[in-house]
């Protein structure tokens, strides 16, 4: 994606003087007794520090693993969720069942490769019927867990996921070929893939690799996930949905673009109560939801770690038209979670019956996947992953005073959980829809600029002493 181009007079007005002040508690008040700190410019947005492990590790993302991957999967004929009650298939060694084995046993060898440092464990339920399933059915979510080495920062969490069942026409069908090589195939590939290269290195956070069933019959097994980390209390920070990104390769398509994954985000959060909801009308923070930050985190990632001409393409809604993903089950939950999918979808590909008619083919077949593709979007969630698992946590309870008239503005915030080695303070006019200026304001808890808080948005992170940064969080006003 091509970056943000401010125009001079704009950039000239923002190449402003500031002054960090520390301050006894981001609570205290304007009176209060404080200490000079350091002083600065804000400068351009640039792209972070590569860390030479992640690098390393991405480059052991491998497309022939991959097809590996979705080959494996596609072998399973019908990986519907509801041939959990076909027995018949489960006893051939087919169907969704099977297809869910497979997948344990591939995160515990990953464990095995890395002596033991994956705990491979299986989220199971019984989902009862409703509008897609008839009958009480099994759905189990299979996921590996690679802790965070950090005490305080091994509570935080960053998770990816993609879906292992498929679907043809007929979702009551559980015997006929579902091969699902796009969809989703790919997305799950991603995720072992993810865990095959990055089980290899220590995080100071929490990275859970998970694949789930159900979503054909309305999001059931990321539901159950979702819920339970809720119920549990778990500090998921981010998710990375990938569901059809195997880059779609039609004979003739001209339209399709292999150097873009699309990244949707949801803006007004699903889960917001009714005084978040007033707060995003009365300060137009519609564009800065938390899964809005995460998917500016992507892109930022991308410009650092990813190679070449592939790059992510934000997409500022919860997912295309008519359709859902398992990302809106972590959003329900107040989560902050993307989707990731293919630039052009074609649709004779997906949930169609195996067959040719006029000289069309249907279904969703292993040779319209493009392996190279599927192995770039596999990197960049490495690489956001990796990312953030080894910042230091987001400033806590940030702050944008609002006692006074004024033009002047003053910050506040927390120390990071787990610590941090200074923090950043960003800022973009309201009209941009990516961060264009930054000022690293030190090891402080308090920073007041000159700039007016009405023409700019404001944002703080954490950044550690190898440039490690953490997701950006918005101050909210506080009087």
């Amino acid at each position: 994606m091509h970056k943000a181009r401010i125009p001079a007079v704009i950039f000239a007005s923002l190449m402003f003087s500031i002054t960090t002040l520390v301050a006894q508690t981001p609570q205290s008040s304007s009176n209060d007794e404080t200490v000079p700190a350091s002083s600065g410019k804000f400068s351009q947005v640039k792209p972070g520090t590569a860390d030479p492990r992640i690098v390393a590790a991405l480059r052991q993302v491998s497309p022939q693993r991959l097809r590996v991957t979705v080959e494996k999967l596609v072998s399973f004929v019908n990986r519907s969720t509801l041939s959990a009650n076909n027995e018949k298939m489960t006893g051939q060694g087919l169907g969704v069942v099977n297809a869910a084995k497979w997948i344990e046993s591939e995160f515990q060898q990953y464990s095995k490769d890395c002596g033991g440092c994956l705990e491979v464990k299986t989220d199971t339920f019984v989902q009862q019927p409703a509008e897609r399933i008839k009958e009480p059915t099994q759905i189990t979510n299979v996921y590996a867990v690679l802790r965070g080495t950090d005490p305080e920062n091994g509570k935080r969490i960053y998770l990816v996921t993609g879906h292992y069942d498929s679907r043809n026409s007929d979702n009551f069908n559980t015997t006929d070929p579902a091969p699902g090589a796009n969809d989703d195939a790919s997305g799950t590939a991603v995720s072992l893939e993810c865990a095959r290269v990055l089980s290899k290195l220590k995080f100071p956070a929490t990275i859970i690799f998970l694949t789930v069933a159900g979503e054909e019959q309305g999001l059931d097994g990321s539901r159950h996930f979702a819920q339970m980390a809720k119920q549990q209390g778990w500090n998921i920070e981010a998710v990375l949905n990938n569901d059809i990104v195997g880059g779609n390769t039609t004979p003739g398509d001209t339209l399709q673009n292999k150097n873009e994954v699309r990244v949707f985000s949801e803006g007004v959060p699903n889960a917001a109560t009714d005084a978040d909801l007033r707060l995003l009308k009365n300060l137009g923070g519609e564009n800065d939801s938390t899964s809005r930050q995460l998917a500016r985190y992507v892109r930022e990632t991308s410009q650092t770690y990813v190679s070449g001409a592939f790059h992510p393409k934000l997409i500022f809604r919860r997912d295309r038209y008519l359709r859902g993903g398992d990302h809106t089950s972590f959003n329900n939950e107040g989560f902050a979670a993307v989707r990731f999918t293919e630039f052009r979808e074609d649709f004779h590909h997906q949930h169609q019956n195996v067959r040719t008619e006029n000289g069309i083919e249907y279904g969703d077949l292993i040779k319209y996947v493009d392996f190279n593709y599927v192995a770039e979007v596999a990197r960049l969630n490495a690489a956001t992953l990796a990312s953030l698992a080894s910042a230091p946590a987001p400033p806590a309870n940030p702050r944008l005073i609002t006692r006074n008239l004024e033009n002047d503005t003053t910050l506040t915030w927390e120390a990071s959980p787990g610590g941090s080695g200074g923090y950043e303070v960003l800022i973009r006019t309201t009209e941009q829809p990516h961060w264009e200026q930054v000022a690293a304001v030190g090891n402080v808890s308090r920073a007041k600029f000159s700039e007016s808080k009405d023409n700019v948005i404001f944002g703080i992170r954490a950044v550690d002493g190898k440039g490690h940064r953490s997701l950006v969080v918005i101050p909210q006003p506080q009087r």
